[in-house]
């Protein structure tokens, strides 16, 4: 095994299987993936809040002390959670790069609001995982295969990743997952506004409640409003490929 790869921090090296072959202190028949899926069922039940050493040990039936030799801290375990929370990312193929994206960034928002934790963590998180990795890699692959450098490529595919992750926020927002306390759906958020919002002050707010923007009220979350969205992103994508190929004519 190389000098480095020895010197990887204890968690990585677990989630990609170059940890050392001897190993003292964890309990046998323990493993990161299960303690990584007993913390990602105590966050999806009961949120962030709930994910502590001491509640997954307990889950698992161990001490605390005995996840130490797989998870050296919380943070750790949070560095774990995100990469195995997420699922295969879509194949290419032989989709046009706007066709892969657009399944990309939709994946990449569906998998984030069903595990409405990770939008807290994962922000926090730079991916270091296999499987968080490989989410980035098939973006690379396409992008780059469509023209553009490298650099643009990692930008533009932060750029979408933050998109989907602010929809995914949005969608659990408005479905009530996030804050129980706050208007109920996207009706109840309209009406809020209509009570709170005045012509003179909003002029452009109240204006867009008159006509109805906010309010066929679910549209604004749903894949149509989606779509919208990303279709502006793409089409700013779409004109960087054309100027790359311009100059390179």
């Amino acid at each position: 095994m190389l000098e480095s790869e020895q010197k990887l921090p204890t968690v990585i090296a677990q989630m990609w299987g170059r940890e050392p072959g001897s190993r003292r202190g964890p309990r046998p028949g323990l493993t990161l993936g299960r303690i990584t899926d007993a913390a990602i069922e105590i966050a999806d039940a009961e949120g962030l809040s709930g994910v502590r050493m001491s509640s997954v040990a307990a889950r698992l039936g161990v001490s605390t002390m005995a996840l130490y030799g797989y998870v050296p801290s919380k943070d750790d375990l949070l560095t774990a959670m995100v990469d195995a929370a997420a699922p295969d990312p879509p194949e290419p193929g032989t989709l046009a790069w706007r066709d892969y994206l657009t399944d990309w960034t939709r994946a990449y928002r569906d998998f984030l609001a069903g595990h409405p934790w990770l939008l807290e963590v994962a922000p926090l998180t730079p991916p270091t995982g296999p499987r968080a990795l490989r989410w980035l890699d098939r973006a690379l692959i396409v992008l780059t295969g469509a023209g553009l450098a490298a650099v643009e490529a990692i930008n533009i595919t932060t750029t979408l990743s933050a998109y989907a992750a602010s929809s995914a926020t949005l969608l659990t927002a408005m479905s009530g997952t996030v804050d129980e306390a706050g208007p109920e759906g996207p009706a109840g958020y309209t009406a809020l506004l209509t009570q709170l919002v005045d012509a003179d002050t909003y002029a452009g707010l109240a204006a867009a409640l008159e006509s109805g923007a906010f309010g066929a009220a679910q549209d604004w979350v749903e894949d149509a409003d989606f779509t919208f969205s990303l279709a502006l992103l793409l089409d700013g994508i779409e004109a960087l490929i054309a100027r790359r190929k311009e100059t390179e004519a």
